[in-house]
């Protein structure tokens, strides 16, 4: 992953990070249930998306680069990696 792609990455995190913050402070002030559920769900939906982008770039580098190489070895562990991660999203 390169610096750009980390800053935005970082970014995105200081963003969830406020709005985990804001969901304490409307526990706290006893909001509407309702309210507080909607940002809950764009906390989720935040963390969705990283992890998108995080699979994606290990995708396109870690995993092509097995690919690429002669090492076979390489190859079956990250095939296992990204089976055994995507098992865990069901």
């Amino acid at each position: 992953m390169n610096s750009d792609e980390r800053e935005k990455l970082c970014k995105r995190l200081k963003k969830i990070e406020g709005q985990v913050r804001g969901v304490e402070i409307m526990i706290s002030d006893k909001r509407y249930c309702i309210d507080i559920l909607n940002q809950t769900r764009a906390i989720i939906s935040g963390m969705k998306k990283i992890e998108e982008i995080i699979l994606e770039n290990h995708m396109k580098t870690c995993v092509s680069a097995s690919f690429l190489s002669d090492n076979g070895d390489d190859k079956e562990i990250k095939i296992k990696e990204v089976i055994n991660l995507i098992s865990k999203y069901r």
